[in-house]
């Protein structure tokens, strides 16, 4: 695979000063020959990576360094620290002979031993592994959960069918072509939000609004334009520009999503991934849930609950703004209206109903976060428990007002799949 390193163009590296005249005639490199601007951007832009970001944008790489995008995809050889678990082949066979309904025996299933993996997808929530088979990288048809310590079945039957970059790359790493099977940096890197870099890198600081105009800054985009960025990889579907790809080929940050990438939904045949509904039953189809949702009609995106790259640790698992509920009070100011303890059951109760039961762990994703469905994010209104339009698991009351769900044409009564 291709790692490519360095920055600029044409061997130029971070530009020091610029050489002023009635026109912006030339810009100088570092003291090398002087960058012709114009020239510069009749050439195609290309990814440079990461590491050439950090040169100028060190704090920011620091940050980024710190989520769950810069450790999306990690090269297994450089560090085999990014394998998470001990590929015991034993314990493997012995947890997928627990499993039903395989489409290939337990025992014949392909394991790869640790020198064959040479790429971990994952980490906080379940980790699956790259392999080589003809000079083409696959996803091995095994992987293991974090939390509870389970192995699973992956694909078995068809896993040496599709190759992964086809399938997933885009979304894994950054800088992916299709073409000459390669990319420039695993995981989800700078560019990858911020588009392609040479243009930008070749320019010096000096050079403040020509650097400005040869990069994306998703702040500074329309938000329904700045959303699609995000929906781009926390999605499912198809391709529309490349036959047979699973991620959005051809589409840079800035465009229109819908142009590259079609989603998935019930009403166009998908069972699989999506209830009647349109509610998502799949895992990264965040963006697919947010569409449909009430959020989306009052302009609240992904970056107005997470954030994508700050100094200093994340505070939440999930990268929010602030732990637990008051991610969601911050916002929803009716809940300030209840006594303390009339909302702190309410938090146990709807905690309880989506995963562990006690304040601070009530998640707006259902579905085991499986989705991104904050059904339940209003609290103000409570039923007697008689009225409750559904009750939750072990018959407690749950107390709904259609104005909960952030569907609008959400069920009456929640899955608990």
């Amino acid at each position: 695979m291709l790692h490519l390193t360095g920055g600029g163009i044409n061997g130029y590296r971070v530009a020091r000063f610029l050489v002023a005249g009635p026109k912006l005639l030339a810009i100088s490199a570092c003291g090398e020959t002087p960058i012709d601007v114009k020239a510069l951007k009749s050439q195609p832009k290309q990814y440079v990576g990461s590491d050439t970001c950090k040169m100028c944008y060190l704090e920011h790489y620091d940050s980024w360094k710190m989520t769950l995008h810069s450790r999306m995809m990690q090269d297994a050889k450089k560090n085999q620290d990014a394998i998470i678990v001990p590929m015991d082949e034993k314990k493997i066979r012995d947890d997928l002979a627990k499993l039903k309904n395989l489409e290939v025996p337990a025992d014949k299933i392909f394991i790869p031993k640790v020198d064959e993996i040479l790429y971990t997808i994952g980490s906080q929530w379940k980790q699956r592994y790259l392999v080589k088979k003809d000079d083409k990288l696959y996803i091995a048809p095994v992987q293991y959960f974090a939390k509870n310590n389970p192995w699973s079945n992956y694909n078995e039957a068809q896993w040496d069918k599709k190759t992964w970059i086809l399938g997933c790359g885009g979304c894994h790493a950054t800088g992916v072509d299709l073409e000459k099977n390669t990319f420039v940096e695993p995981g989800v890197g700078c560019e990858a939000c911020h588009g392609k870099g040479s243009w930008h890198t070749a320019l010096p600081k000096t050079a403040v609004f020509e650097k400005r105009e040869t990069i994306v800054n998703p702040a500074k985009l329309t938000m329904g334009v700045a959303v699609q960025i995000c929906g781009s990889c926390h999605n499912r579907g198809k391709a529309t520009q490349h036959k047979g790809a699973s991620w959005a080929v051809g589409y840079e940050p800035g465009k229109a999503l819908e142009a590259y990438f079609k989603s998935v939904s019930f009403a166009a045949g998908n069972v699989k991934d999506v209830y009647a509904n349109e509610f998502s039953k799949g895992h990264h189809q965040q963006y697919i849930d947010w569409a449909q949702s009430k959020h989306a009609d009052e302009g609240v995106t992904c970056t107005s609950c997470h954030y994508v790259h700050q100094i200093g640790v994340p505070a939440t698992r999930s990268q929010t703004h602030a732990a637990g509920s008051k991610q969601c009070l911050a916002c929803h100011q009716a809940a300030s209206n209840l006594r303390p303890l009339d909302l702190l059951g309410k938090i146990r109760l709807l905690g309880g109903l989506l995963g562990p039961a006690s304040l601070g762990d009530y998640r707006p994703h259902a579905h085991e976060s499986r989705g991104h469905e904050p059904h339940y994010a209003r609290l103000g209104v409570e039923y007697p428990a008689s009225a409750s339009p559904g009750r939750g698991p072990a018959g407690h009351a749950v107390y709904l007002h259609p104005s909960f769900y952030h569907r609008p044409s959400a069920p009456r009564h929640v899955s608990h799949e």
